[in-house]
């Protein structure tokens, strides 16, 4: 069975959820005889060989309102789509919805639905008939939370052919981290009791919330991460006087994140709008057994954090409620120690990596099945 994944971005160009769960999918599957490829639109256009999958890369022409368009990515879509067994597309992208009617590439096909459109709202009344359009002509989509189902309005529309599949990780990949590294950022922190996040700086992660929950405490807080509010971020940091409580790292390797994830006593999470539709960032807390501080939007977040199970849920956008959660965290070892095995427990039953991929293997292999005449 070949698989082409479609999305706007992968990695080496940039590394995030989605990024992530391309990822595990095209590795797992591999191991289980599917050849799966990534076609994605970039300013480089060489095909990156990552060991167990393909990366193709068409060349980026413009980017409007975060959408990518190629028009290099018609041909090659058509292309590497006419190989493969099965289409699978990664939502929300409006260019992939105009690609895969232009195309008109007749395979069975299946969309993740990541997350709703919420930012661009002027645009998405005249995006919403595409949209609607592309999701009515794929034969499956995939919520990644009951959550998310439940509380998608776009998703109730298409309640029928949903099905949902919860992020996974895989474990193994995640080493256990040098000696040496584990120094250099107990040296570099300055502390080995802080709050870690790690992500994109986005404005939907509420890292402004973050911030404005910290005058008055003695937390500590390291960011890991880059992303377009950065420098408003590092200013606010400034006004506030948070030099001695914030660490800002930048973007980091997988050994340096093991090691912080190693160290720190607790993720905190503090995403306060439904663009954040599950956080994979969180998968990581819960797999090193920490606890989390995630905040109530709706969607995925509190799939992966249990309240008073596996960490603390708080309002969003509320810096009070953020600050006490962190104060029972910082304070109190035992409840901290608690969460973080209930969040490993968790992680174990509900998010590997193999649940996962099995349960897409399983999706793939129905709907080839079942669509025999969309297999030429």
């Amino acid at each position: 069975m070949r698989v082409l994944h479609f999305y706007k971005t992968y990695k080496p160009d940039s590394m995030g959820g989605v990024e992530e769960l391309i990822n595990q999918l095209c590795s797992g599957s591999a191991r289980r005889g599917i050849t799966s490829e990534v076609l994605t639109v970039s300013k480089n256009t060489t095909t990156v060989n990552l060991g167990d999958h393909l990366h193709h890369r068409a060349k980026l022409d413009v980017e409007i309102a975060s959408s990518a368009f190629s028009t290099a990515a018609f041909k090659r879509f058509a292309s590497l789509a006419s190989e493969a067994d099965l289409i699978h597309y990664h939502f929300p992208w409006p260019f992939a919805d105009v690609v895969h009617f232009a195309t008109r590439v007749r395979k069975p096909s299946i969309v993740t639905y990541h997350s709703d459109i919420v930012r661009q709202k002027v645009l998405l009344q005249f995006y919403r008939p595409l949209r609607d359009r592309f999701l009515a002509s794929v034969d499956k989509i995939v919520a990644t939370s009951p959550n998310y189902l439940a509380t998608s309005p776009v998703l109730q529309r298409y309640r029928d052919k949903v099905e949902v599949i919860p992020i996974g990780l895989d474990a193994s990949s995640y080493a256990a981290p040098a000696e040496e590294r584990l120094r250099h950022w107990k040296e570099r922190v300055g502390s080995t009791k802080f709050f870690l996040f790690v992500g994109n700086l986005r404005y939907y992660k509420g890292l402004h919330v973050l911030l404005d929950a910290l005058p008055g405490t003695d937390f500590r807080v390291v960011i890991v991460g880059a992303g377009p509010v950065g420098t408003a971020l590092r200013e606010q940091a400034q006004r506030l006087g948070l030099e001695g409580q914030v660490n800002f790292v930048g973007p980091v390797d997988d050994d340096d994140k093991i090691a912080l994830l190693t160290l720190s006593r607790a993720l905190v999470f503090p995403s306060h709008l439904r663009s954040e539709a599950f956080g994979i960032s969180l998968l990581e807390g819960a797999l090193f057994g920490k606890p989390m501080i995630s905040t109530e939007i709706g969607t995925g977040t509190s799939y992966v954090n249990i309240d008073e199970t596996t960490g603390l849920v708080v309002p969003p956008s509320d810096p009070s409620a953020l600050r006490v959660a962190m104060q029972r965290l910082w304070d109190d070892d035992a409840l901290t120690t608690k969460l973080g095995h209930n969040a490993r427990a968790r992680f174990e039953v509900r998010f590997t990596a193999q649940a996962m991929v099995d349960s897409y293997v399983d999706l793939y292999k129905r709907l080839i099945e079942h669509c025999p005449s969309k297999k030429n």
